[in-house]
């Protein structure tokens, strides 16, 4: 099969459009022909070099992909050969107590595809049977394979993890990720308010267009945790998603009393800096979540299918052109997810 992988750390250069052995389904797996993938900045992280993950090289990228069934395991018989499929990336190994109580999301063994083990840079990926959603016939690869680890990722943070409730106030640091428009568009869908803060004037627009209620340039204020709090009429916000991790000192300062600060990320860098005054003297919780559980996937997967969820797309590539996707993702320059046509 045709795949995009890389032999040793570096920059987007050391990406190669390469053949690679074309996996075989095991028991309980199914082999999938893929027709889209998407780009996370884990891709870019684990290209790099991430401090403290073991993986076996030549590694190919990629968490998110959508396409058809080509070939089926031993034991598995719900599915046939053409079906449109969609992968969660979100890998328990099915067995620990985790797996076994439905937070596959906390399993002992846990491992996130593209991470740890090759991801769907490639034609083809071999997943167990339950890591796979059927999709309804005609529905776009692209928009499936760009929704399924961020909108999982915005839901069990947001809803599972944060209790966001109706008629709340939330604030998202940074407008133009994958996961922060998805967080976005589940808020709304939860009938929240939104204040967006951004790094331009575009992007806000961009994020009003998506029902943002309110937005703050960070390139235009000193400090945006002053227009934020002046935005509630001092109040303060009930909610932040702050995944940059570097910004969280004035996230705490936009908190009401009892607020919540959210993150599954640390884009910023990893360690960060947490005045304390805030947390104890506002009762604030700090939460952190990854992914989410296999059951949150198909509710997730039931609303985009039945579009009332859509993730926002930006820019596709050709899979050969592997190198060029992440180079527009570092830059900073995309508004919501970039994707990769697999032909």
């Amino acid at each position: 099969m045709k795949t995009v992988l890389f032999r040793k750390h570096g920059g987007p250069e050391v990406l190669e459009y390469a053949d690679f052995p074309t996996p075989e389904p095991l028991r309980d797996q199914v082999l999938v022909r893929l027709r889209a993938a998407a780009l996370n900045r884990m891709d870019i992280a684990v290209r790099n070099g991430w401090p403290g993950i073991k993986i076996q090289l030549p590694h190919v990228n990629g968490a998110d992909g959508a396409g058809e069934v080509a070939a089926l395991g031993e034991g598995v018989h719900d599915l046939s050969v053409g079906d449109r499929v969609v992968i969660n990336a979100n890998l328990g190994c099915g067995q620990c107590e985790a797996c076994a109580s439905g937070f596959d999301n906390m399993c002992r063994d846990w491992h996130l595809l593209g991470e740890t083990i090759r991801g769907t840079y490639a034609e083809y990926v071999c997943l167990p049977r339950r890591q796979l959603y059927r999709l309804p016939k005609d529905f776009d690869f692209k928009v499936a394979a760009a929704a399924a680890l961020v909108f999982q990722t915005a839901w069990h943070s947001l809803i599972t993890r944060g209790a966001l409730q109706r008629g709340e106030t939330v604030l998202i640091v940074g407008a133009g990720g994958g996961v922060n428009s998805a967080c976005l568009l589940v808020a709304k869908l939860q009938g929240a308010r939104v204040i967006v803060v951004g790094s331009s004037g575009q992007k806000l627009e961009r994020a009003r267009a998506l029902g943002a209620d309110a937005g703050v340039n960070r390139a235009e204020v000193e400090d945006w945790s002053k227009a934020v709090f002046a935005a509630t009429d001092k109040r303060g916000v009930d909610v932040v998603v702050d995944n940059v991790g570097t910004t969280f000192v004035q996230s705490l300062r936009t908190l009401r009393k009892g607020g919540r600060l959210l993150t599954v990320g640390s884009s910023g860098g990893a360690e960060v800096l947490i005045d304390n005054r805030y947390v104890f003297y506002r009762h604030i919780s700090i939460i952190g979540s990854t992914m989410s559980t296999l059951r949150e996937f198909a509710t997730v997967m039931d609303l985009v299918t039945a579009g009332e969820l859509a993730p926002v797309m930006d820019t596709t590539f050709e899979l050969q052109d592997a190198a060029g996707a992440q180079r527009r993702l570092e830059s900073g320059e995309q508004y919501g997810k970039i994707t990769l046509d697999i032909g």
